[in-house]
């Protein structure tokens, strides 16, 4: 393929993973009614446990996917992603939803994590940060456009009609993966499915201190991010009365987010990806505190939405480049990396996102204190994975194929 189908099937793939949050969010509440639910923060639990069983199902695609190849893991997950929906549409107590939502977020966790292990197999250094960035500006148009989508469905035909969208469009992607999408894993580097080398090769990961501080302190960041989606319907729409123009909010912020990705693509090989995710990290840090201090003395809509649109366009640059930069001494377990890194930073970050949506109390204050220290705990971490100096640049231009930074510094 070339790079433009490339970018924007990667992009379809995680941008699911995206949709069967987003796209829900508009009809949380009446999906709580009709299913007999009292307790207003009990609904986001519908966001919560899919995202915790995603963290926990991102333990073992990676794994599959180094023994078997990356194209099967793909079109396994797309085929689940389209059964759970449909039953979803079906459900009548909100138990059963709740454990739908957990088996889909648990079998399409690959979704999530064979993306990134596809473009380590074929791009290294600032490249491969680069293509990380135009895949998350592509499938960041998904939440600007689903809470919409949403909307519309809820409208015209009811929040069960949500679930058979989903189907939909995940049938589409399904057939446009199984049409285009070649093996991108070398023969050469086919591991073994043995427990013990699956443990040792995800352990490397866990060990590996460039790569350490990078997804744990990505995992922080997302949890605060994670946080912000559980309460943005109450948040946004109830407290600051945005109403009915809350899907017009979220994705007008969504949008502005998808540029920041654009905008670090056409950087991140002139000025590294650690340059910028320093810089950006600090930025994010100074911004979440002002906001909390505005929080604290009163703060409406106008204040709100551009200071945490800020805070959401630095996370852009977090999280693309961090996560590039923590697969870089991957090459040869690229696929038992990306799991194990997506378990941590998904299940991490959705623990600590249900945690700080359960905070919500009428106002935006916990969500703010809970982003600050998370932008301090990130930074911290960074400075242990670079043993205390920011803003190098560890990988000349030009060094762009899949083998940059191959082997892993173990510590």
């Amino acid at each position: 393929m070339r790079e433009t189908e490339f970018v924007g099937l990667m992009a379809a793939i995680q941008a699911l993973q995206a949709l069967a949050i987003d796209v829900m969010l508009p009809a949380l509440g009446q999906i709580s009614r009709d299913l007999g639910v009292t307790d207003a923060n009990e609904r986001q639990l519908l966001v919560g446990i899919f995202l915790i069983c995603s963290g926990l199902g991102s333990l073992f695609p990676g794994a599959i996917g180094d023994r078997f190849g990356r194209r099967p893991v793909v079109l396994a997950s797309l085929g689940i992603y389209v059964a759970i929906s449909l039953a979803s549409a079906l459900v009548t107590d909100f138990t059963t939803l709740l454990v739908l939502r957990a088996i889909l977020g648990f079998g399409t966790a690959a979704m999530m994590v064979m993306p990134m292990a596809i473009i380590r197999d074929q791009f290294g250094g600032d490249r491969m940060a680069r293509i990380q960035s135009l895949i998350s500006m592509t499938f960041m148009v998904v939440p600007m456009f689903a809470p919409t989508v949403g909307q519309a469905v809820l409208l015209i035909a009811g929040w069960r009609w949500i679930f058979g969208v989903m189907a939909l469009l995940a049938a589409c992607v399904a057939l446009w993966a199984w049409a285009r999408l070649p093996e991108t894993l070398r023969p050469e580097y086919r591991q073994t499915i043995a427990p013990r080398a699956i443990l040792s090769n995800m352990w490397d990961a866990l060990r590996c201190r460039a790569a350490l501080g990078y997804f744990l302190g990505a995992s922080f960041v997302q949890g605060a991010l994670f946080g912000y989606i559980n309460s943005s319907q109450q948040l946004v729409a109830e407290h600051f009365g945005a109403g009915v123009f809350f899907p017009a909010v979220f994705g007008g912020m969504a949008l502005v987010m998808s540029a920041t990705n654009f905008i670090n693509a056409r950087i991140v090989e002139r000025f590294g990806a650690r340059r910028v995710s320093h810089a950006a990290a600090i930025t994010y840090i100074v911004v979440a505190a002002v906001h909390l201090v505005c929080a604290m003395l009163g703060e409406t809509l106008w204040v709100f939405v551009p200071l945490m649109t800020i805070s959401m366009c630095m996370m852009s640059f977090i999280g693309s480049n961090f996560a590039s930069i923590a697969l870089q001494p991957f090459a040869r377990t690229a696929g038992a990396a990306a799991s194990v890194m997506a378990f941590v930073r998904l299940l991490l970050g959705a623990l600590l996102g249900t945690l700080i949506g359960q905070a919500y109390d009428g106002t935006a204050r916990p969500l703010l204190a809970a982003m600050t220290v998370a932008g301090v705990v990130a930074l911290g971490l960074v400075f242990y994975s670079e043993r205390g100096v920011l803003f190098r640049r560890l990988n000349p231009p030009g060094q762009t194929g899949p083998e940059v930074n191959g082997p892993a510094e173990l510590t």
